[in-house]
């Protein structure tokens, strides 16, 4: 049922607001708390550190409870995070208040896929997970680039504002349009823990941290390269972000249709992103329209990367949809903190005009996991057709 995945869509949004909003503001947080640009990506990296730390524990715990309850739950957290961070308090504060909703985030990721999927066919459910996904890019495209840009002229905290109004306008969304939810069957831990000795999940999880990682070494950044390597003002990035998200949007629709046809192919192809992209931005030079084209081309092969790895994690354990999701959005998360960390500490070392070739790194081994994958799969099939 499209609607739920809709709804499913609109909390994203606000999680998603909330989680890498503050990318874009980065450097005024760094300024107005007199702190290393790299210490300011904590809220980002520690945010993501306690989803990949917790996600798949969480998600087990909540396993058993109506889900509408569930993501109302999370999506509050979400709101209060906003709220709070909207008044400029102490750094240690508006640390703990960006951690606390972290906990809930791959709870609230994992209940509204299987909500959206819950009375679909199995042939749409891909196209029905890359609409809950798409929530990803319009928040890169609408509320992103708008606190950014609300923040140029306004203040830093003027974004935490725009965080705390999507959060609002997504709880009314879920409690309103969203029917009760209970879990029927609830599945035992055991049958749920199952697919961590698979080697073809263990190989999927590899390539979706290695993915990510290979992203956020530059997008969580994305600010600070804009201004320091292409010589953008803080206008001229919120439009970039706008840019970058616009193209997201479609890309993200682009990407369901695709994976319905061919996961590992529709990975493979906008995982090469991470070897283009920063080719391209070393040749776009300080030439601006070349360095907005290749944005644009950056935003289109970023933009469905956390579908593409949930998608791939889960069509190698379809029957563990929830579990095999949370621990998609922990090791995702994961990828995140260890992106945003190195992306730090090549900042401090080199300059920020080198972290796009972190990402072609990580890239290449992301490309070497898919190739793993698939030898164990034909490997598999081999045994399988010998023993008929």
């Amino acid at each position: 049922m499209k609607k739920f995945a809709y709804i499913g869509c609109l909390g994203f949004l606000a999680v998603i607001t909330t989680e890498f909003g503050v990318i874009g503001i980065l450097p005024q947080i760094a300024e107005h708390y007199q702190i290393s640009i790299d210490k300011a990506g904590y809220l980002l990296s520690a945010f993501a550190l306690i989803i990949a730390l917790t996600g798949p524990f969480m998600t087990l715990l909540m396993s058993g409870f109506d889900r509408k309850k569930v993501m109302f739950a999370a999506i509050f957290m979400f709101l209060i995070t906003g709220v709070v961070s909207s008044f400029s308090p102490p750094f240690w504060l508006l640390m703990l208040v960006r951690i606390l909703p972290a906990f809930l985030q791959p709870v609230y990721i994992a209940s509204a896929l299987s909500v959206a999927v819950s009375n679909a066919d199995k042939k749409h459910s891909n196209e029905l997970m890359g609409i809950v996904f798409s929530g990803v890019a319009l928040a890169m495209v609408t509320t992103v680039p708008f606190a950014t840009w609300l923040s140029s002229v306004w203040s830093w905290e003027s974004s935490f504002i725009v965080q705390s109004v999507v959060s609002v306008i997504a709880l009314a969304g879920i409690y309103f349009l969203l029917p009760p939810m209970p879990v029927k069957e609830k599945k035992s831990y055991g049958s749920q823990l199952k697919i961590l000795t698979q080697p073809t999940f263990i190989i999927s999880t590899l390539m979706n941290f290695f993915m990510i990682t290979a992203w956020f070494s530059t997008y969580s950044y994305f600010a600070d390269y804009l201004n320091k390597a292409k010589g953008m003002d803080s206008t001229m990035i919120s439009y970039m972000l706008f840019l970058f998200g616009i193209i997201g949007v479609f890309a993200n629709w682009i990407s369901g249709k695709m994976l319905n046809k061919n996961i590992a192919g529709t990975t493979a192809f906008f995982l090469s992103g991470t070897i283009l992209v920063p080719v391209l931005l070393y040749f776009s030079d300080g030439n601006l329209l070349a360095t907005i084209v290749v944005i644009g081309i950056w935003g289109f092969l970023y933009s469905p990367s956390f579908l593409n790895a949930s998608t791939y994690m889960i069509s190698s354990v379809p029957q563990s949809l929830e579990f095999a999701n949370s621990l998609a959005t922990s090791f995702g998360n994961l990828g995140v903190t260890l992106g945003t960390t190195v992306g730090g500490w090549m900042i401090i070392t080199k300059g920020v005009e080198f972290n796009p070739w972190i990402g072609l790194v990580f890239g290449i081994l992301a490309f070497i996991m898919i190739g793993v994958r698939s030898l164990l799969e034909r490997r598999e099939k081999t045994v399988v057709l010998c023993g008929e």
